[in-house]
């Protein structure tokens, strides 16, 4: 089985206009084709367009978004060191931008709209100039309305060759697989208001699982090939931890470029756009089964069909896990990294007034997110960067029966967390335990892994919207939050930043954070246990009450963004953006 049970209505009760919400009109759509995998050269063009086309999933026909037709979009697969030109027609439903998730390329092609470029409007053209510097496995997807974008099926991948070719250990041949999830609800993708996002507490959890676009997953192999498998979470929310079992899996890479060792594994655990380049050897016939395995549930997504004997040579030394010299070096010089105090200290918090606060009241004032200079008395839109404006709220007083909203049985008579995932509890209206009962308290002892797996409060969910639940990124140093955090540094710079994901929050929550091309960094440490096997990322997962040290190599100069990588959490305003410089060459060579 791959679906999840479907959500109910709001638990507002409050309908929506028909003219806030997007289409889901399939008449006249061109049928969603397989997505093509495109050889690309030094100084070679691709025309890459945007456009609805109908997708058929399971029983329904569903009005989507692909690039050139297909969902996944198209993979490419490039040298490294090459430049390719990308022209971009935008025939989709919003304004787009691409970004080029990963690359470490000109800041003015990254793709984020008011900063390194306009919008392309509906209808509009854009060119991007797209360089490789680094191997590795790499997705581009819009940086506007990222929760409906994403959603809809805007995102491909990218294969950097490496200029070297003994980079990677020998495979027969390898495939690109992208992960992801759909809320299909009554023969439609669940509705996306055009005003701004909806499911922000959690992020849109969908009910239909998707491999590479499609409900079952079919590959084929004979017995004793090696298959490199590059994977990508595309999802706006779900974590995946993916599995074959019945076959031999090795971890090479990561998010950009190989393991500083390889290590055999029996699963390998993305959070959304998270990356990871995996070698598999088939030894037996048969089917080997494509899984997405989480603490109370297995996914099956599809199989590999085993069946007659390889002809490649590469199970000759598929048991051989090579050590990246570049890496070992690195890490036998971050001692003092891992020693020193942070540059940096990023804190994740969560205010919920849905939950804690009354958000019935009438707000005296609104808020740009990103731009918290820019307020207003009524609703409207930010001038600078066009997000909507929040309501600024005054918290409401707490009751005295109170529950967890993402574990009803944990139960109490007085304010407190909850002992299972954090969580404040909230008012309740049942009556609170007699005093012979046991509490949620004292009941549940079981730890949390700090990480959501599903939608545990649907209907609390589907009720969030940047009004009413609101994540920040929050600068320690300063108490600046989001959009009003204004980092520096300079090209040569290497920047150990603590991030620290507060339980003392409305809703402590896995997030995973990435930062844009400004450079690649090391995970130092998780909760201060040195990190062992270094990979250059450009994400991370922060788990729920976890702190982690990561070394930021700045090496590309401009305006770059850094944000939670769940759709509706950066779409609500859990971003910021940072300024690099060019070192001087006479402070350089002085």
């Amino acid at each position: 089985m791959k679906e999840v049970p479907a959500k109910t209505p709001s638990m507002t009760g409050q309908t929506t206009p028909s003219d806030d919400l997007f289409t889901t009109d399939v008449s006249g759509l061109p049928e969603a084709s397989p997505p093509q995998v495109i050889r690309l050269s030094d100084g070679d063009q691709l025309d890459l367009t945007i456009a609805p086309v109908r997708k058929h999933v399971q029983d329904a026909d569903l009005r989507m978004l692909g690039y050139n037709g297909s969902i996944p979009g198209p993979t490419l697969h490039v040298d490294q060191g090459s430049e390719i030109t990308v022209h971009v027609t935008n025939a989709g439903d919003v304004e787009a931008t691409v970004h080029w998730h990963g690359l470490r390329l000109e800041n003015r092609y990254d793709g984020v709209p008011h900063e390194t470029q306009s919008p392309i409007p509906i209808g509009g053209e854009f060119t991007y100039k797209v360089q490789f510097p680094d191997a590795g496995f790499y997705w581009y997807h819009p940086h506007i309305r990222e929760d409906f974008g994403w959603e809809m099926g805007l995102h491909g991948t990218i294969v950097v060759e490496p200029s070297d070719p003994s980079y990677w250990p020998p495979a027969d041949r390898e495939l690109s697989l992208t992960v992801d999830d759909l809320l299909v609800e009554d023969g439609h993708v669940a509705p996306f208001h055009r005003s701004g996002p909806n499911y922000t507490a959690m992020g849109r959890f969908g009910n239909v699982m998707l491999t590479n676009g499609e409900t079952t997953f079919s590959g084929e192999a004979a017995v004793g090939d090696v298959v490199r498998l590059y994977l990508v979470n595309t999802a706006n929310t779900r974590i995946f931890d993916i599995a074959l079992p019945g076959a031999r899996m090795k971890l090479v890479g990561g998010d950009s470029g190989r393991y500083e060792r390889e290590t055999f594994v029996d699963e390998v655990m993305l959070a959304p756009s998270e990356r990871a380049v995996v070698d598999v050897m088939f030894e037996h016939p048969g089917e080997v089964r494509l899984e997405h395995r989480t603490p109370d549930r297995t996914y099956d997504l599809g199989a590999f069909v085993v069946s007659g004997d390889s002809t490649g040579t590469a199970r000759a030394s598929f048991g051989s896990l090579r050590v990246d010299p570049a890496l070992s070096a690195e890490h036998a010089s971050i001692d003092a990294d891992l020693e020193r105090a942070p540059d940096k200290v990023l804190a994740f918090v969560a205010s919920m007034p849905l939950l804690y606060g009354d958000d019935a009241a009438p707000a005296t004032s609104y808020a740009c997110p990103m731009h918290p200079d820019v307020t207003a008395t009524e609703p409207g839109s930010c001038p600078k960067c066009g997000m909507q404006l929040l309501p600024v709220r005054d918290e409401k007083p707490a009751a005295s029966s109170y529950v967890c909203p993402m574990h009803p049985e944990v139960t109490s008579s007085e304010p407190g967390t909850c002992p299972k995932c954090g969580m404040k509890l909230v008012p309740s209206e049942a009556p609170p335990p007699a005093p012979h009962e046991n509490t949620g308290h004292e009941q549940h002892d079981e730890r949390s892994d700090g990480l959501e797996w599903e939608d545990l409060m649907p209907e609390i969910n589907r009720a969030s919207e940047p009004g009413n639940m609101r994540w920040m990124l929050i600068d320690r140093q300063t108490g600046a939050e989001n959009g009003a955090i204004t980092w520096a540094f300079t090209v040569g710079d290497r920047v150990k930043i603590r991030l620290v994901n507060e339980m003392e929050s409305d809703h402590p929550m896995h997030h995973p954070f990435h930062v844009h091309g400004a450079g690649r960094f090391l995970v130092l440490s998780r909760d201060g246990q040195a990190e062992s096997n270094l990979v250059w990322k450009d994400t991370v997962l922060v788990r729920a009450g976890q702190t982690v040290d990561i070394l930021l190599d700045v090496s590309n100069p401009g305006l770059w963004m850094a944000h939670c990588h769940i759709a509706e959490h950066a779409q609500s305003g859990m971003m910021f953006s940072f300024d690099v410089s060019r070192r001087d060459p006479a402070k350089a060579s002085s």
